[in-house]
């Protein structure tokens, strides 16, 4: 059959506009499944970067998620950290009203407002980087009423600048991360006092003596240790906002109690666990003997007590521990960061009484109050001193000594302690 040129026109005519609308149709599909990838991918990145967000805040809101680079530290950080407020950010209606004592104005809310944006994180990484004079707030020595303090004043000198000389050498030592770095700083608000507590080196007093200081009872002695370590009197740093933690870190007199390594070591094992502990013994004394006496028995599996020395080294030697760290051992560069927190007074557990009846002076504290030089718990116990420390380590093998004095190396650096018998 022959088409005639009609017939030939519109079946060209058809296949053309079939053609186009094929093609017009495939060009939108194609669009359709391009467009579709582009917001697969939007979609995708949109749900990564908030993941981040929330893990950032997760962080930023909650010092145990801090990330380390230590793996160490983020297996020690589960004890240590334990009694560290998580609230920082939650304004309290105590923290507004002594917020208000100290003139905060509208500009400084705004401040303190965007730092709370930017999390603790960021304001700490910013603090952290700030440019320390050598005393941001010099203590008054006009207030001392004789002369029998000079010896104490020139000591008091020379360890801060120890201190401070050794911090400008090595000034990577430690860098605040987060908020809970001032969790161990206990506040006096009416003699504008913060005190870092380190355990073992004359906490108890002195924490009855800012008890007394702040009209919380009139005399140290009639302070039990209950009422001291579980009574919740006295604030942390870390319960203040961001702004209320800057303005008393520049303003307040900063003081820190320190004592020699090893002797704090051997007191804290004396006092933990060589004396009924309903806490130490279940939590530590158990997982120490387990893990590092061979064949111990059921009933010592079972109650944790008896844990030798030479076991509890072990522990705290071990990159594997078995259980985290605690303040009581803890080293001092981790609980006060001394080379961060520029310290007004740095006092020594050799010197205690004298040292803390200097500062009082200092400070214009009551002439009546005296620091109490009682022995808080276990008084008919000998004093952990060198002596005592000597027994204990001849128990240990020198590398085992010398392992000690690695650990605690920045303590005996940092505030100028004699390197130990090894």
């Amino acid at each position: 059959m022959v088409m005639n040129p009609k017939q030939v026109f519109l079946s060209l005519l058809i296949f053309g506009v079939a053609g186009l609308l094929l093609f017009m149709y495939l060009q939108v599909w194609i669009e359709e499944q391009q467009t579709g990838r582009v917001e697969k991918k939007s979609e995708q990145k949109a749900t990564s970067v908030t993941r981040e967000k929330i893990q950032e805040h997760i962080i930023n809101q909650n010092p145990k998620f801090h990330m380390s680079d230590d793996p160490t530290e983020k297996r020690e950080s589960r004890l240590v950290n334990s009694k560290s407020s998580t609230g920082i950010l939650t304004k309290t209606s105590h923290s507004q009203r002594e917020d208000e004592a100290l003139g905060k104005t509208t500009g400084s809310l705004t401040t303190t407002l965007m730092e709370q944006h930017q999390g603790p994180k960021n304001f700490f990484k910013k603090f952290s980087k700030m440019s320390w004079p050598l005393d941001i707030n010099p203590l008054n020595k006009s207030l001392l009423k004789d002369n029998k303090w000079k010896k104490t004043a020139a000591t008091q000198e020379k360890r801060k600048s120890f201190l401070q000389e050794f911090c400008r050498k090595y000034d990577e030592v430690s860098r605040l991360q987060s908020f809970h770095m001032v969790s161990r700083i206990y506040v006096e608000d009416k003699y504008k006092i913060l005190y870092c507590e380190v355990p073992k080196a004359g906490c108890s007093n002195w924490k009855r003596t800012l008890m007394v200081l702040n009209g919380l009872a009139s005399s140290a002695y009639n302070i039990s240790h209950d009422a001291v370590h579980y009574g919740k009197h006295l604030k942390t740093l870390d319960s203040f906002d961001l702004k209320g933690i800057y303005t008393r870190l520049n303003t307040y007199t900063k003081a820190v109690f320190v004592r020699d390594p090893m002797e704090r070591l051997v007191s804290a094992f004396r006092d933990k666990f060589e004396h009924p502990n309903s806490y130490y013994h279940p939590v530590f004394g158990k997982a120490i003997i387990k893990k590092y006496r061979p064949n111990a028995c059921e009933e010592e599996l079972n109650n944790g007590s008896g844990v030798k020395f030479k076991e509890f080294i072990h522990y705290l030697l071990d990159s594997h521990r078995p259980v985290g760290m605690d303040i009581h051992w803890e080293k001092v560069s981790k609980l006060c960061y001394p080379c961060l927190i520029n310290y007004n007074f740095v006092g020594k557990f050799e010197t205690l009484e004298e040292d803390t009846n200097y500062f009082l002076q200092l400070i214009g504290a009551p002439k009546e109050l005296k620091f109490p030089n009682f022995k808080d718990r276990h008084s008919s116990d000998e004093r952990t001193n060198a002596q005592v420390v000597r027994q204990y380590l001849k128990d240990l093998t020198r590398t085992e000594r010398q392992l000690i004095y690695d650990f605690y190396h920045l303590d005996y650096l940092m505030f100028n302690y004699t390197t130990p018998f090894l």
